[in-house]
């Protein structure tokens, strides 16, 4: 790394905030109009509440699908030019979405604002560029710890928004975020695909490196485990302001209740980057999945018996949001780790896989939404449960397992900044 700052005069630091705030700019979009939610289903006149829950859907779609072409053409042609061009289509989708006129032209810009901000996926292709095995999940880790501080804050910075201007000027903002985070790549991010790795695009390179990552054991079925857990954090995304609003009748507490949630995800992702290197990813990832299963076991006992209350429905879910940032940035390591050849198309077609599995998994739980907390207890033990098996399936059936290949964290020197 040492030579690739005296290269291009950007510093370990700067790299890792630069790379979180690139990946921020996916959460902003979702976390800083919920909030808005009442205020939009009556501007736009909805009619069926639990249908305003289709603006994270939407978003999440075009996420999902975006994945796939952005890491394509930047295994192709190189990672800086693709995520700047995504980050412009995205500032100019971010305030398009906030021009539309009906809640279907809104729907269409939120799935063009996820397509261009799937765009931000290539930043896993630069981490992995750099680092490999433990080293990687460090740094993801720290990455995944800043990226966090936009869940805890965007809903508050929405709902001051909404005190001074129009729920519309939520996307204006986004957009101008996204503008100033455009800026800062295009002066100070440095190539990391070096020209003589980049691919081609023949139909035999793509059916060979979608082989490579379908096809193996860990790229397969972590995939799949990060696709079920993050069913069961955009349930709770698109429910939280029904949630606050009609089961605890506190819809002005969601912001401050959100935050408290999230910066317990901030505080698990910074202890994963101090440990791992240490403890491994997997003795790490699937203690964390263990707990998840029995905390949201747990919850569903309560929800069904008529227990829940505020407090303990925020202790529940911090602790529950805790375990899934344990698990999700080692599950994500340890997906990329044996496709480092083709870190592009693989962090694509992992991020397609585990961005729209997770958006329609979260849809159809979030559809549920009764009035009660039972369907998001439930529905997020079943996410547990699915990745169990998942997770299961990748290790052999033997959890805890010693894996030594690529966990030395060793720094990928063929992929070196030079």
């Amino acid at each position: 790394m040492s030579q690739k700052r005296e290269a291009v005069n950007i510093g370990f630091l700067e790299f890792v905030v630069l790379a979180a705030a690139m990946m921020s700019t996916q959460a902003i979009a979702i976390d800083a109009m919920l909030p808005a939610f009442p205020v939009i289903v009556r501007s736009l006149q909805i009619a069926n509440e639990n249908h305003v829950q289709w603006i994270i859907t939407a978003y999440m779609a075009g996420l999902g699908c975006g994945q796939l072409f952005w890491g394509l053409m930047s295994d192709r042609f190189g990672r800086r030019p693709i995520l700047i061009g995504g980050l412009g289509l995205y500032v100019l989708a971010a305030f398009l979405a906030g021009l539309a006129g009906s809640f279907s032209a809104l729907l269409v810009w939120r799935f063009v604002h996820g397509l261009s901000a799937a765009s931000v996926v290539v930043t896993r292709s630069v981490i992995r560029d750099l680092y490999s095995g433990r080293h990687m999940a460090r740094v993801m880790s720290l990455t995944f710890m800043v990226f966090l501080t936009v869940p805890i804050l965007a809903p508050s910075l929405g709902q001051g928004i909404l005190w001074f201007a129009p729920w519309r000027y939520i996307f204006i903002v986004c957009g101008a975020f996204a503008a100033i985070i455009c800026a800062w790549a295009a002066v100070r991010l440095p190539e990391t695909l070096h020209a003589e790795y980049r691919l081609s695009l023949t139909l035999a390179h793509i059916a060979g490196a979608v082989r490579l990552v379908v096809f193996n054991r860990s790229s397969l079925w972590y995939t799949l485990a990060m696709s079920v857990m993050f069913g069961g954090i955009m349930a709770y995304v698109g429910m939280v302001q029904q949630t606050f609003g009609e089961v605890f009748h506190r819809a002005n507490l969601m912001p401050t209740m959100f935050a408290l949630c999230a910066t317990t995800m901030g505080i698990a992702a910074f202890l994963n980057s101090r440990i791992v290197e240490k403890l491994g990813m997997r003795w790490i990832s699937h203690t964390a999945l263990l707990s998840y299963i029995a905390i949201t076991g747990l919850h569903s006992v309560v929800a069904a018996r008529g227990l829940e209350q505020l407090w303990t429905f925020v202790a529940f879910q911090s602790a529950t949001m805790a375990c899934f940032a344990l698990s999700i940035s080692n599950f994500g390591a340890m997906a990329m780790e044996p496709v480092a050849s083709v870190a592009g198309i693989g962090a694509s077609l992992q991020g397609f896989v585990s961005t729209l599995g997770g958006a329609f998994v979260g849809a159809f739980i979030g559809r549920q939404f009764n009035g009660t907390m039972l369907p998001l207890t439930v529905g997020s033990l079943g996410c547990g449960l699915a990745s169990l098996l998942f997770v299961l399936l990748a290790e052999k059936g033997r959890l805890f397992r010693g894996h030594h290949d690529g966990e030395q964290g060793a720094v990928n020197v063929r992929r070196k900044f030079g």
